[in-house]
């Protein structure tokens, strides 16, 4: 709320522009303190991990959705498990690549570059640093499934982590092409869900322990809101 004064001074043009300012900075403010919390609980997720603190809430959360007697089998009707590794698969690098490369060249299209090269470099440099931190960790994947022996090393999640980042980056971008709250509302929200479902399709297929799927969730949408909060300030300068 702008003092009395400049309001009895200043023309109503002027006082929305220096509203819209104040609101711009607040907005820059908030997404980097927020940033700063996300990141500070990745950093206390992956110490508690170090110290195996995590691992017996792990198992017990993993075993509550393994067949009694068959570790290595998901709990659940067939088309429920169908279900789930349909739904694991919107993180895959395979589904998020073409779905980036897509938006990536609507921008493109559109004499949107700017806006491009933002939403390709979250996800790209997100994925670089998943597989920097998941050598970093090196933690053994769970035994419950034979696939996941196969895999990558198991903290972070990067189907969690990446998906977070491109689903949340994502509906950012396209809640900037509407004025209306509840269509705002309804892009945030699908991007959550998407990345809420991918993450615990990891936990029930039992190829990640819940506590890597939280660690990518906090690592990744920091990542995203980093990008979001970096196209809000090249947005006041007419970068994008």
């Amino acid at each position: 709320m702008l003092p009395k004064f400049f309001q009895q001074h200043l023309s109503p043009t002027r006082l929305r522009q220096i509203r819209d300012f104040l609101f711009a900075e607040q907005t820059v403010l908030l997404g980097i303190g927020l940033v700063a919390a996300l990141v500070f609980a990745f950093m206390e997720i992956a110490d508690e991990v170090s110290a195996g603190e995590t691992h017996e809430i792990d198992i017990a959360i993993l075993e509550m959705f393994r067949a009694p007697g068959d570790p290595s089998q998901m709990i659940g009707p067939f088309w429920f498990q169908e279900a789930v590794r349909d739904v694991t698969a919107l993180g895959s690098f395979s589904v998020l690549t073409l779905m980036v490369s897509s938006v990536a060249i609507y921008l493109l299209l559109a004499r949107r570059a700017g806006a491009a090269v933002l939403v390709a470099g979250a996800v790209i440099s997100g994925s670089l640093l998943t597989d920097l931190l998941k050598t970093f960790f090196d933690r053994p994947r769970p035994e419950f499934s034979a696939v996941a022996q196969e895999l990558s090393a198991s903290f972070p999640s990067g189907h969690s982590m990446i998906s977070a980042v491109t689903y949340l980056t994502l509906g950012a971008l396209l809640a900037r092409l509407t004025d209306r709250r509840r269509e705002k509302v309804f892009f945030f929200g699908v991007a959550i869900v998407l990345t809420a479902l991918v993450g615990v399709s990891r936990v029930l297929l039992g190829v990640h322990y819940p506590s890597d799927v939280v660690a990518g969730w906090a690592l990744g949408a920091a990542w995203a809101l980093a990008a979001a909060t970096l196209a809000s300030v090249l947005r006041r300068r007419g970068a994008i």
